[in-house]
């Protein structure tokens, strides 16, 4: 058993409060925090290129895309969080502007939320996201060669689904997909989380657990990625960020791992919205090498 399913066996008490991101800040931080994520993202509409593309037609979500130019570009796809029940593409177009900037392409992810659907549905529908772009780019001004996935907190889970191996053939699209990723915050293993409040919406069994936690996952074809989080996290989020970054060099994959100083679970994303920042430095070159 890894250690981060260990840490399911811990005192509820204790998993809540290393997994409880919004307890982590004052409400007022929270909600202030929330408004700059729509601000910054509704700022970005002068960048949009296509908006509500629908990629799944089974469920009918969409994606927003931002930036694109003369000729194909690459794109960061970007995979919203809020604990796999709130927030949306909406909320999380903010980096556009940055990346546009450099002649890299966003895509920003709608998926359904919890208790609605469950997190398989999601994981699905965030697949189908990738596979869409992956075999439609071109027409929407993207290079389906150049694909990378990023997200944060619940978002940073469904990166690391995107990441781990065996749904591709499903999707009609190569293991060696994905180019690179930038989990932020993200939950790598769900057996914690499986015995936190966080099962009140996710109602997640034994085997989901298994089968959607990246970190019991880890495909044979890997990417370099950038595992960042905020020195101001809940500890449960170091703890699965740096156990991934771990795993992901086991397999033998180019990782490196990023604490981000004064930032806190909510602010950090939002330095990607700026150009001089170690966490938009570290995505730019990532992407542009």
């Amino acid at each position: 058993m890894s250690a981060l399913a260990e840490e399911a066996n811990w005192p509820r008490e204790i998993i809540d409060r290393d997994y409880g991101a919004r307890a982590s800040v004052a409400p007022e931080v929270f909600d202030a925090e929330m408004r700059n994520y729509r601000g910054r993202s509704e700022e970005m509409r002068v960048h949009a290129s296509h908006l509500d593309v629908v990629y799944d037609a089974g469920s009918g979500q969409t994606i927003d895309i931002y930036g694109t130019g003369e000729g194909p570009r690459p794109v960061f796809v970007f995979i919203h969080g809020g604990y796999w029940r709130m927030l949306s593409k909406h909320d999380s177009a903010f980096m556009a502007g940055m990346l546009a900037s450099h002649g890299i392409a966003t895509a920003v992810v709608d998926y359904s939320l919890a208790p609605d659907v469950t997190l398989e549905e999601i994981v699905r529908e965030v697949r189908a996201a990738i596979a869409f772009l992956a075999k439609n780019g071109r027409q929407y001004g993207i290079d389906p060669d150049r694909i990378y996935v990023g997200g944060s907190s619940a978002g940073g889970h469904l990166t690391g689904t995107v990441l781990a191996g065996g749904w591709h053939q499903q999707f009609g699209v190569p293991e060696n997909l994905i180019k690179g990723a930038m989990p932020i915050s993200g939950l790598f293993h769900l057996a914690p989380i499986a015995n936190s409040f966080v099962q009140d919406w996710l109602s997640l069994d034994a085997s989901e657990v298994e089968a959607l936690s990246p970190a019991a996952n880890i495909p044979d074809v890997g990417c370099p990625v950038v595992v960042a989080y905020a020195d101001g996290e809940p500890a449960g989020f170091k703890r699965q960020s740096a156990e991934y970054d771990r795993l992901w060099r086991e397999a033998g994959f180019a990782s490196e791992l990023i604490e981000v100083a004064g930032r806190n679970h909510f602010d950090v994303l939002l330095d990607l919205a700026s150009d001089d920042t170690v966490l938009s430095k570290a995505l730019v070159k990532l992407i542009k090498g």
